[in-house]
């Protein structure tokens, strides 16, 4: 594989900020995902809390209406509904 020097030319080097070395390492290492949202996601949630609040909320949506009460040992067969955990 052909190593490249440059960057492409629609990426311009003052866009992409300055950089951080192992900014997330400490969350990786506890196993935490990291997720990048797209841009219009993110301004509805700017904070990695409120995408929590959110998703949780989504959780217990989902329970109410699938009447899921706890979580089954087995992986979800394709196309089954995924339990999911609180």
């Amino acid at each position: 594989m052909k190593k490249i020097d440059e960057m492409r030319t629609e990426y311009r080097r003052e866009d992409l900020g300055k950089g951080v070395r192992g900014k997330h390492y400490m969350e990786f290492k506890k196993g935490s995902n990291l997720v990048l949202l797209t841009p219009e996601l993110s301004k509805i949630f700017p904070t990695n809390e409120a995408v929590n609040a959110a998703l949780k909320s989504l959780v217990g949506v989902a329970r109410s209406a699938t009447g899921l009460t706890s979580v089954q040992a087995d992986a979800p067969r394709s196309g089954a509904p995924l339990n999911l955990t609180s």
